[in-house]
């Protein structure tokens, strides 16, 4: 089950790349990411090929997908926003509701001023003291922090980790400009960051994170931005 909504999301995030930068992986640095990671989840070619397809338009197949954004707060008062791609929103619209009004502490609510919109690519590079200020100052990017193998286990083992924070309108010159300079890269999207974290006991960070996991096996949840480190 895990596995198969793995995939799904995969190629939901696919076509939603294409449909938003176009059906090139070389010029469209969100869907690139997206494609190596469906190829390490072995999707098939045909898969990938017709999820492009439809996210682009090209062919009879056109993406019906709304995105929707959700603002609210998982227990403790820790902010998180919902990226949310849906075919019917008036089914998912309840059903996210629902989930915040069963997290008891959890409830739906304005904060999107809690969070900095930016653009977050993530990479990794093999030799594992490359020098990661250098990188993203030669990229472009605005800020960089290390990357570890438990925050996202695309990192390979022994290889050095980095997230790069760019101006949303600068992801894609600082994928190109990683993936030209020794740099896999394995995420490239428009995110959220928060600006504070709430301090939280080690049972409150548990029940705020079992109320998140919640909200991320929902089938149309795309992503979960929550101060919660």
């Amino acid at each position: 089950m895990k596995k198969a909504q793995a995939t799904g999301k995969i190629v939901r995030e696919m076509m939603v790349a294409a449909k938003m930068g176009g059906a090139d992986p070389e010029g469209n640095a969100r869907l690139a990411a997206a494609v190596e990671k469906a190829r390490k989840e072995s999707v098939s070619r045909d898969v990938i090929e017709r999820a492009i397809k439809k996210g682009a338009g090209i062919g009879n197949e056109k993406l019906v997908m709304e995105h929707v954004i959700f603002e609210g707060y998982a227990p403790h008062k820790v902010p998180v926003i919902l990226e949310v791609y849906t075919d019917n929103v008036n089914r998912t619209a309840p059903e996210i509701r629902f989930v915040f009004r069963k997290g008891q502490l959890g409830n739906a609510g304005s904060n999107k001023f809690l969070f900095d919109q930016v653009g977050i690519v993530e990479a990794h590079h093999p030799e594992p003291k490359a020098d990661l200020e250098a990188a993203a100052i030669e990229a472009g990017a605005n800020e960089v922090e290390p990357l570890a193998r438990e925050q996202n286990d695309d990192v390979p083992e022994g290889a050095a980790g980095a997230r790069f924070l760019t101006d949303r309108s600068a992801v894609h010159a600082v994928s190109k400009w990683l993936s030209q300079n020794g740099w896999k890269v394995i995420t490239s999207e428009l995110g959220y960051v928060p600006k504070h974290y709430p301090e939280l006991n080690e049972q409150q960070q548990a029940e705020a994170g079992e109320f998140l996991q919640e909200l991320e096996d929902h089938d149309d949840v795309h992503r979960v931005w929550a101060a919660l480190k």
